[in-house]
C-alpha cells in the first residue's frame, strides 16, 4: 500500500497550473474565493482543508485529474452529493475530486432506463423521472447524492419491493487509478460491476449511473403515525410481527425521536419523546390503505399523518431533519431478528438521547433485497431482516462527546444482538478500519481485496471504508 510521497501543497505551480489549464472545470486552491463553500460538506463535524479542488465538468476533466493525482502521488478524495456522514468526500492537504457541477439527469421514457452524473442528487433524479411517473429505487432524504448512496447499497422506500438501488443498476462509467474510463455492466467487466455494486468508492470515480426506473407516483400510500415513546415496548413487538407478514410492496421503519417544534404539528406535543411509525406501499394507493392501516392502529396515536402523499413530498419529507451544517454520527447493525432483548436495549437508549434531534431507527429489511444472493453482488447482510441504526445528530458544539459516546455505547449494545453485519453507509468515521470492512462485506471480502489489487493496486483510493489491496 502506497503513502503519499508530496502532500497537493506542495505540487510544482507550474504543473499545477498546467493542469487547471487542462481541464474545463475550476481547480481551485485555498486563495480562491469559492473554495470555502466548495470545501465545506453536509456534515458539520468534518472540517479538512484539501490543497486542490478539481470541478470536474465531465469525465474527461475525471480521467485528467485522476492521471495527475496518480503522477504526484496525492491522497484523493471523492465528492458527489458532499452527504457521506463519514466525510471522506474531503480531505487535509491532498486533492478533491469534485463531481457536484455533474449533476446531469437523462430519462428514456420509452424503456425506463435512467442515465445520471456521478454530481447528482436523489432529488434531481426524482424530479425528472416523476415527469414519466417514474422512480428510481434510492434512498430518503432527497439531498443525499446518488454516489455515495449506490455505491454502499442504497436503502429506501422501494426496498422491499425493488430491493436495493444497486439492485437497480444496469451499468456504469468509473474512471479506475489507471486513467482509464472504462463501462462495467453485466456485459463489460463484470468483475468490476460486481465489485461497484457494494464497494464502488474502492474502485474509482463514477461519472455516471444508468437505472432501471420503476412505476411509481404520483401520489403513494404513506404511514406516519406518531405514539407516545413510554409504549415504545409495547408497540415496538407489535409492528415487528406485523410487518414480518406484510406483503413486499410495504417497506416500513419505526424511528424514536420529539416532535419537532412547528407546525403542523400540534403545539401540546412539541417537543415530546415519540415513536414514528412510518411505511410506504409500492403499488396503487386503493390498495395501500388497506396494507398500511394496522400500523395506525398499533395504540393510541398521538398524531396520524397517514394517507396519500406525493411521492416527491416523500421523497423530501426528512429533508428539514438533517440539514447541513449539523453535527452527525451514525452506525449500524444487521439483525436477523428483532428480539424482545434487542427491542429493550433500544428503549432503554431511546430514553437517554443525548439531544431531541438524535434518532434510533429500526428498518424492516427482506423481501426484494433478500431475494438476491449474498455473491451475486458485493454487498453483504442481504438475509438480515432488521437493520438498527444508530443517527447522533445534534446543532450544539458542547454536545459533541455526550452525542458521540452515547451512539458508540448503543451501537455496542445492539451488537449484542447482531449478526456482525451493518449498512456500510452508516459507519461512523470508520474507526474499527479493517474489522469495520471485514464484517460490512462478510464472504465477499477476500474477493473484494482480489479485484482492488487488479484494478487499484497502489490504493490511490483510500480516502474511503478502505479495502487494503490483497498482497
Amino acid at each position: 500500500m502506497s503513502t503519499p510521497l508530496m502532500t497537493a501543497s506542495k505540487v510544482d505551480a507550474e504543473a499545477l497550473q498546467a493542469f487547471a489549464m487542462q481541464l474545463r472545470g475550476p481547480v481551485l486552491t485555498p486563495k480562491d474565493p469559492a473554495y470555502e463553500e466548495a470545501r465545506a460538506i453536509w456534515n458539520g463535524l468534518i472540517d479538512r482543508r484539501p490543497a486542490i479542488i478539481a470541478q470536474c465538468s465531465g469525465a474527461a476533466d475525471v480521467v485528467d485529474t485522476v492521471n495527475f493525482a496518480r503522477e504526484h502521488d496525492l491522497l484523493v478524495s471523492i465528492r458527489g452529493g458532499g452527504h457521506n456522514v463519514a466525510g471522506n468526500a474531503v480531505n487535509d492537504d491532498g486533492i478533491v475530486i469534485d463531481l457536484s457541477q455533474m449533476r446531469g439527469v437523462h430519462v428514456d421514457a420509452s424503456t425506463g432506463r435512467v442515465r445520471a452524473q456521478g454530481g447528482a442528487t436523489l432529488g434531481d433524479i426524482d424530479r425528472e423521472t416523476q415527469l414519466f411517473g417514474l422512480a428510481v429505487p434510492a434512498g430518503v432524504v432527497s439531498t443525499t447524492g446518488v454516489a455515495g448512496l449506490t455505491l454502499h447499497g442504497g436503502a429506501g422506500h422501494l426496498r422491499r419491493k425493488y430491493g436495493l438501488t444497486i439492485d437497480n443498476l444496469l451499468s456504469v462509467e468509473i474512471v479506475t487509478a489507471d486513467g482509464e474510463l472504462r463501462r462495467a455492466s453485466s456485459t463489460e467487466n463484470h468483475d468490476l460491476f460486481w465489485a461497484v455494486r457494494g464497494a464502488g468508492s474502492n474502485f474509482g470515480v463514477v461519472t455516471s449511473f444508468e437505472f432501471q426506473a420503476r412505476p411509481i407516483g404520483p401520489m403513494v400510500m404513506v404511514g406516519a403515525v406518531f405514539y407516545p415513546l413510554e409504549e415504545i415496548q409495547t408497540l415496538l413487538p407489535t409492528w415487528r410481527d406485523y410487518v414480518s407478514s406484510a406483503p413486499n410492496e410495504l417497506s416500513s421503519v419505526v424511528i424514536t425521536w420529539s416532535v419537532p417544534p412547528h407546525e403542523p404539528f400540534p403545539p401540546e406535543h412539541h417537543g415530546r419523546p415519540v415513536l414514528v411509525v412510518a411505511a410506504a406501499y409500492a403499488g396503487p394507493v386503493e390498495e395501500g390503505e388497506s396494507v398500511v392501516q394496522p400500523l395506525r392502529e398499533l395504540g393510541e396515536p398521538l398524531v396520524d399523518m397517514s394517507g396519500p402523499w406525493p411521492w416527491l413530498g416523500l421523497q423530501s419529507g426528512f429533508d428539514a431533519l438533517y440539514p447541513k451544517g449539523g453535527f452527525y454520527y451514525w452506525k449500524s447493525r444487521s439483525l436477523a431478528e428483532l428480539s424482545n432483548a434487542a427491542i429493550d436495549d433500544i428503549a432503554d437508549f431511546a430514553g437517554r438521547r443525548p439531544s431531541p434531534l438524535t434518532d434510533i431507527i429500526v428498518w424492516h429489511n427482506g423481501g426484494a433485497i433478500a431475494e438476491v444472493g449474498e455473491s451475486d453482488t458485493a454487498y453483504g447482510g442481504r438475509e438480515d431482516t432488521f437493520l438498527v441504526t444508530v443517527e447522533a445528530s445534534w446543532d450544539d458544539p458542547a454536545l459533541t462527546d455526550e452525542a458521540i459516546g452515547w451512539a458508540r455505547e448503543c451501537w455496542d449494545a445492539m451488537g449484542r444482538h447482531s449478526t456482525g453485519g451493518m449498512y456500510l453507509n452508516f459507519a461512523g468515521f470508520g474507526e474499527e478500519n479493517d474489522a469495520l470492512v471485514k464484517a460490512g462485506y462478510g464472504a465477499n471480502y477476500e474477493r473484494l481485496t482480489e479485484l482492488k489489487a487488479k484494478y487499484d493496486p497502489a490504493n490511490l483510493f483510500r480516502m474511503n471504508l478502505n479495502l487494503a489491496p490483497a498482497g
